[in-house]
């Protein structure tokens, strides 16, 4: 699937290209499966902010076998995942038989087939890198409840899952009515409304609740969360889909050594991020992916991207782009 610029915007169309449109790199990989983000919704979107030019292969996660490789570390059969730096974006991505990428943004699969890969992809990474963040900072069960927002999106439904597949009491924050059953089989301990509540004014400091958060929302969403954080907690911050200021203050920082942690799946270095996908295999291995997977074939990422950009998307897509496996 292309992405192209038409008169009227962005026409996402299928087309048979030759090996020749393929980008450089020295792995070439035939995709078994991609996933749908809301970065890759944004790739169709005119003036989306994320292409830098068109025409472009969308998909920011690969997934697949190794059919060619310049790069000793691997070689034709190996399972691997890409994911980051500019694929997608400025690099054909996912959405096709074949992508050729930089051995040196390409991760070996062990202990995870492509397809779980794939329902993990970028969201599910940025989840666990959001998790790894608050573990390194020394948060333990015992501190008390951990907050996750947007818990029925990509980012948020996994970090519920690993959370309490570790044994922290999770509380999921959404504004999608009927999502309390998903999340609570996902593993949260109890189901709350978008923060703050509406009509409810963001102080800069208000009553201490939660040990943690993992905010994918950003907005007053977070200025909230930054208010009721107790003291010495953390958030872990990756998303601005309730916009991208902050209207805080340094009270939080300064009054209770409240600590905003960053999370970039973009351009995290190679190592780490392999790294990190060993313990997506072991330790931080979701324990429900079977129950945020929804499958559909390539002809229609279309349709879920728009349902991700209008909001009416929960957990994660898989899409197929060599069958089903």
């Amino acid at each position: 699937m292309v992405a192209r610029e038409t008169d009227g915007g962005i026409e996402l169309v299928r087309e048979e290209v030759g090996e020749d449109f393929l980008m450089p790199g020295e792995v070439t990989i035939k995709v078994h499966f991609s996933s749908a983000n809301y970065k890759d919704g944004l790739a169709i979107t005119p003036r989306g902010g994320v292409v830098r030019n068109y025409p472009l292969v969308p998909g920011i996660d690969i997934t697949g076998e190794v059919v060619s490789s310049e790069d000793p570390e691997f070689a034709p059969g190996d399972l691997v995942i890409a994911h980051g730096y500019d694929i997608g974006t400025a690099h054909h991505g996912g959405f096709a038989e074949y992508a050729r990428v930089p051995a040196g943004w390409v991760v070996k699969l062990d202990g995870l087939t492509p397809r779980e890969a794939a329902a993990l992809g970028t969201a599910g990474f940025t989840a666990a890198l959001s998790v790894q963040a608050l573990l390194d900072r020394g948060l333990t069960p015992s501190d008390g409840p951990v907050l996750v927002t947007g818990a029925t999106g990509g980012v948020g439904t996994v970090a519920v899952d690993i959370l309490s597949g570790l044994g922290y009491e999770v509380v999921a924050s959404t504004g999608k009515i009927g999502a309390g059953e998903l999340l609570a089989a996902l593993g949260a301990h109890s189901v709350i409304g978008r923060l703050p509540a509406e009509g409810e004014k963001v102080r800069p400091l208000n009553k201490a609740q939660w040990a943690a958060g993992v905010d994918s929302v950003g907005g007053q969403s977070l200025a909230h969360i930054l208010s009721t954080v107790k003291y010495g907690g953390a958030v872990a911050v990756s998303g601005l889909t309730g916009g991208p200021e902050v209207p805080t203050t340094v009270l939080p920082f300064i009054l209770r050594g409240v600590s905003l942690l960053g999370i970039d799946s973009v351009q995290l270095p190679i190592g780490a991020r392999r790294e990190l996908w060993a313990r997506l295999a072991k330790d931080l291995k979701p324990q429900h992916l079977s129950l945020l997977e929804n499958y559909v074939p390539i002809t229609e990422a279309e349709s879920v991207l728009h349902s991700i950009l209008d909001g009416t998307h929960s957990g994660r897509t898989v899409i197929g782009v060599a069958g089903e496996f």
